[in-house]
């Protein structure tokens, strides 16, 4: 793991920079050795905040980059607040890439099909109805921007079918039409 701690609005001190890289190395077993840490530690300059001493991470993984803030009266404990909230992190990331892992291996019985316990079960908790209106694409979009939801279901002008039309993660949106 290779580690770089940089100061905002205040030199870093050389036992502030040894406490920290002492504290972050908790990370080095849990990490790929070729994984970047940046801290960047700041002193906000706004009296009005209490808790001025703001420690703040980014940690480049193989997978996902994680980052973590914390701010506190004492630059030590905001360093120790951010390192535990970092390996929360990076434990809940390496477990899901194990159970990733293990999706659809055979059960201990050998019986070929994974066991689901009884609360993974899915069950539809609410039904809704409603009226299917006919409408252009364009205005299934204004319907779905107006109830602030994250997809919406209507009947197309143009070819009588049922379609979705939904908000993107990436941004823009999505039309689903039926085959």
């Amino acid at each position: 793991m290779r580690l770089q701690v940089k100061g905002k609005n205040h030199d870093v001190s050389d036992s502030i920079r040894s406490y920290a890289e002492q504290k972050l190395r908790k990370l080095d077993g849990r990490l790929h050795e070729l994984t970047v840490v940046e801290l960047e530690l700041t002193v906000e300059r706004n009296p009005s905040i209490a808790q001025n001493q703001v420690a703040e991470a980014t940690v480049w993984t193989k997978g996902p980059v994680l980052r973590a803030r914390e701010a506190s009266t004492d630059m030590k404990a905001s360093i120790d607040q951010l390192t535990e909230k970092l390996l929360r992190q990076v434990k809940d990331y390496r477990e899901r890439r194990s159970r990733r892992g293990n999706r659809g291996s055979a059960s201990a019985d050998g019986g070929g099909m994974p066991v689901m316990p009884e609360e993974a079960e899915q069950q539809i908790v609410k039904s809704k109805q409603f009226a299917v209106k006919p409408m252009t694409a364009e205005e299934a979009v204004l319907q779905l921007e107006l109830i602030g939801h994250d997809f919406f279901v209507f009947r197309n002008a143009d070819s009588g079918d049922i379609n979705v039309v939904y908000r993107r993660n990436a941004g823009g949106y999505g039309l689903i039409e039926p085959a």
